[in-house]
């Protein structure tokens, strides 16, 4: 059985969800979800994901939304970058949460405020609220590396998989890894784990495919 990921390449979320699929060696094939021209939000995907986002999991009778649910049956499946104990699975599952309110919500909206936006529509004051909130965020993960090479175990997790997946795309958002000495050093030790791969290289769909 191939699973099937509805996803998109400028997708961080997407990515989330294809990443670990990709470094646990799954059977898995991407579905390139038409965002920009409202795939999401039609009928026709919405009867796949009544939430009319992506990532969308496919597997059998399984349709699976949300990239932490995702990562979490990943990690039933396959035993990979899960915890061991009680008390890492817990930590594992506090960053995915911080990810989700501090880290990549913040980083998503900014990064499409300041390049997917139409340039009418874009606010220069609305940009620099969201450019603080991502600065918050990012010192908070960097003095969090500072000492440590993951996140929530001595090994890499689904923390450290939820967590970095905006800080590969090259769109401006206000991230630059000069300025964040352990995020970097992080993002190297993930980027050198066999079988990674670069989100544009990973699933389909790219900025320069609507230039």
């Amino acid at each position: 059985m191939t699973i099937q990921l509805y996803c998109f390449g400028e997708s961080g979320n997407s990515y989330k969800a294809a990443l670990p699929l990709e470094l646990a060696r799954m059977d898995w094939e991407p579905v390139y979800v038409d965002f920009f021209n409202g795939e999401a939000r039609g009928e026709a995907f919405r009867r796949i994901n009544p939430m009319g986002e992506a990532p969308v999991l496919v597997a059998g009778n399984l349709t699976l939304s949300q990239s932490g649910a995702i990562q979490d049956w990943i990690t039933e499946q396959t035993g990979q970058f899960g915890g061991t104990t009680p008390e890492e699975k817990r930590e594992i599952l506090r960053w995915q949460f911080w990810d989700n309110h501090k880290g990549s919500s913040q980083f998503g909206m900014t990064r499409f405020q300041v390049n997917f936006l139409p340039e009418k529509h874009r606010n220069a004051d609305v940009i620099a609220f969201l450019q603080g909130r991502c600065r918050a965020a990012l010192a908070t993960l960097d003095a969090v590396l500072t000492d440590r090479d993951w996140l929530a175990s001595d090994r890499m997790t689904m923390a450290d998989l939820s967590c970095c997946a905006y800080l590969y795309y090259p769109e401006p958002f206000g991230f630059s890894r000069d300025d964040f000495p352990a995020i970097s050093r992080w993002l190297d030790r993930i980027s050198e784990t066999p079988g990674w791969k670069h989100p544009y290289d990973l699933m389909p769909g790219s900025p320069a495919d609507r230039a």
